[in-house]
């Protein structure tokens, strides 16, 4: 194996995985008051100003961990986002099949992301 193939597997890593969280991001505002009426009624206070933050918050540290700036920081704030955003909007338990099939599948694949987010972080400190 090539030694600096590691490296080029974990920068390409880097750029799915944060691609992820810009691209999510700046989709979040082309589709803003869809996701501030589920948001709503979720019971989130000021729907419209979390969506934006939150969506921003993608964005930059999304941004932060495809360019490998402060890897571990960022890494750790999307991690937060990703528990964050499925607890507020893959809520299967509370939903019936075919519903809660789907959204279970969309928790679990969330799960997996934070695992790969803190292995980058783990792997940046």
């Amino acid at each position: 194996m090539p030694a600096d193939l590691p490296d080029l597997l974990y920068v390409f890593g880097r750029l799915l995985l944060g691609g992820l969280f810009v691209v999510g991001g700046i989709e979040h505002f082309f589709i803003q008051p869809l996701l501030t009426g589920i948001m709503s009624a979720r019971g989130v206070p000021v729907a419209r100003i979390a969506l934006v933050v939150g969506s921003l918050w993608q964005i930059l540290f999304g941004l932060l961990l495809v360019f490998g700036i402060w890897q571990a920081q960022s890494a750790l704030a999307l991690a937060l986002f990703t528990a964050l955003a499925s607890f507020i909007f893959l809520d299967f338990w509370n939903k019936q099949p075919p519903e809660s099939h789907a959204l279970r599948n969309a928790f679990l694949c969330n799960i997996a992301i934070i695992g790969a987010l803190l292995m980058a972080a783990a792997q940046a400190l």
